[in-house]
């Protein structure tokens, strides 16, 4: 197995993890803030624009969340580059969705996004330093991983809190550090 064929496997991580929780993600559920302010639908969103936003940041083409109109579909009325990071609890509770399927084709898109951009690259672009600022420097392998880890912590968050009974989350109040 090449360098290429292991990001691909990391790639598709989030989206297999996701649509397994996709019987248990009803309206009811996608909603719910289970004595914190991320619901499934933020997590799950915010697993695709987090890919979408720095994918777009690597390869130099528009973010999947425009070009291919889903900013238009959630009607979210965000920053067309709001990706979650930084979010309070009142920004995380402003992400609501009731089509769990609309979250799962966003995030198909963007993984799908990541696979042809992969295919496009070569182990020396891999291992271009992509942001000196850090110790050690970030390589363009090195953060198509973190990436892709990112978003499958964020998967796990979710499948945890199907486990849970949303009939029985408490509303606590939004919290204004970030989420």
């Amino acid at each position: 197995m090449n360098s290429i064929e292991l990001l691909h496997d990391i790639a598709r991580r989030p989206l297999e993890q996701a649509q397994h929780l996709r019987p248990a993600l009803t309206a009811q559920a996608l909603n719910a803030h289970p004595h914190h302010d991320n619901s499934i639908a933020w997590l799950l969103w915010h697993s695709a624009r987090e890919i979408d936003e720095q994918l777009a940041g690597l390869s130099g083409e528009p973010t999947v969340w425009t070009a291919q109109g889903f900013a238009a579909r959630f009607a979210l009325d965000l920053d067309e580059h709001e990706m979650g990071f930084g979010h309070t609890g009142t920004d995380a509770r402003r992400i609501q969705a009731s089509d769990p399927d609309l979250l799962l084709e966003h995030l198909r898109a963007v993984v799908a996004a990541q696979l042809a951009y992969q295919e496009t690259l070569s182990e020396t672009d891999l291992d271009e330093v992509i942001d000196a600022g850090w110790n050690p420097p970030v390589t363009r392998a090195a953060r198509l991983i973190s990436i892709s880890l990112d978003a499958v912590a964020h998967i796990a968050q979710a499948a945890y809190i199907t486990g849970m009974d949303p009939a029985g989350f408490e509303e606590p109040q939004p919290r204004e550090q970030p989420s």
